[in-house]
């Protein structure tokens, strides 16, 4: 045997260890890719009908949003009508209500003073165990 069939066998074996880890390697890499595809199929399975409530809950969201948008305008739109109610009757009435206040208070002062004054005594408030006065009045002239 010469040293190039010696070189060529060395050759030849080295060749067929590496095309057999290049085979074990494919095969793993075959393995991968089907579990990979199972995998990939799996998910669609789950996520195709995921995404059908998903676009179903949006649509409802959508639905209760307008709903709500609707009874906002109606609440803003009572609220106006409310606010200028509250002015009208605040203008019609408001002005009459001061001046017959004001009349009959001052009736009631002028009564006071043109009858007989009796002499009051001060009212005082009972609180269980002891007796308050009343508060302090201002003297009013006249």
């Amino acid at each position: 045997m010469s040293g190039g069939e010696v070189a060529g066998i060395i050759v030849a074996v080295f060749w067929a260890i590496l095309v057999s880890f290049l085979a074990v390697a494919l095969a793993r890499l075959a393995q991968v890719l089907r579990a990979t595809t199972k995998l990939v199929a799996e998910v669609t399975e789950q996520a195709v009908p995921l995404l059908a409530d998903a676009s179903t809950t949006v649509r409802s969201a959508r639905t209760q949003l307008d709903r709500v948008d609707a009874i906002a305008s109606d609440v803003q739109e009572v609220t106006s009508n409310a606010s200028a109610l509250s002015s009208t009757v605040a203008s019609t009435f408001g002005g009459p209500l001061v001046k017959v206040a004001a009349f009959g208070y001052g009736v009631r002062k002028a009564m006071g003073r043109t009858g007989t004054e009796t002499e009051r005594t001060p009212r005082r408030t009972v609180i269980v165990g002891r007796t308050v006065p009343d508060p302090r009045r201002r003297k009013q002239k006249g």
